[in-house]
């Protein structure tokens, strides 16, 4: 099975996997089972196996899994050598929240330019970012290829045209827009009133399930 055969529900699991494989490296841990790593993650044993039996035998049944052998395995999996630089379009509240916080638990993920239209934060830096007008995205996204999009709704669509013309081909989207975007390009749409409302009904409705 290829890389882009795995399935979607998978692939958003593997930075948790990876998240606490690293954790239990630097614990000294040689070995865990997939019990252990469920009760971790909140992921139920079974998917964890099946997860990753998508790239074949990762561990042996009576053992576990070994912490190094898997840790370098999502390390290479989720090129964790190789750094991505971001760019954050719109320095809003949230925008602002991501340039102070800028992935620090993660060393292949980086805000590395901003923008807004704000006298008050163009030509500054926050969060050792440095942010610049919107109206100069084009001579600033040399060497990015994934932006962060927290516009306002009526502006997401211009500004992602913009942004695929300069060679983005990754958009994680706080907006509540949906964008039309070429087949290269891969998006996110993350809906805060949504998830939000998502977790009121399971909390309604699923709260005495295990």
């Amino acid at each position: 099975m290829t890389k882009h055969s795995i399935p979607q529900a998978t692939a958003k699991r593997l930075p948790l996997y990876y998240r606490f494989l690293n954790n239990l490296s630097h614990q000294g841990k040689t070995r865990v089972s997939s019990k252990e790593l469920s009760e971790a993650i909140k992921v139920n044993p079974a998917t964890i196996r099946r997860d990753f039996s998508y790239f074949g035998a990762l561990g042996k049944k009576g053992y576990g899994y070994n912490v190094e052998y898997l840790l370098e395995f999502f390390k290479n999996t989720l090129n964790q050598d190789e750094l991505t630089k971001v760019a954050l379009i719109g320095v809003g509240n949230l925008g602002t929240a991501f340039l102070k916080y800028n992935f620090t638990r993660n060393n292949n993920t980086k805000i590395v330019k901003a923008f807004d239209r704000s006298k008050k934060k163009v030509n500054k830096k926050i969060g050792s970012v440095p942010v610049y007008h919107i109206d100069d995205i084009e001579k600033h996204l040399a060497g990015v290829e994934v932006a962060i999009l927290t516009v306002p709704q009526a502006e997401a669509q211009e500004i992602t045209d913009r942004l695929v013309a300069e060679g983005i081909t990754g958009i994680l989207n706080f907006t509540p827009a949906r964008l039309t975007l070429p087949d290269h390009v891969r998006i996110h749409h993350i809906d805060l009133s949504v998830e939000l409302q998502s977790l009121v009904y399971f909390m309604n409705h699923y709260s005495n399930e295990k």
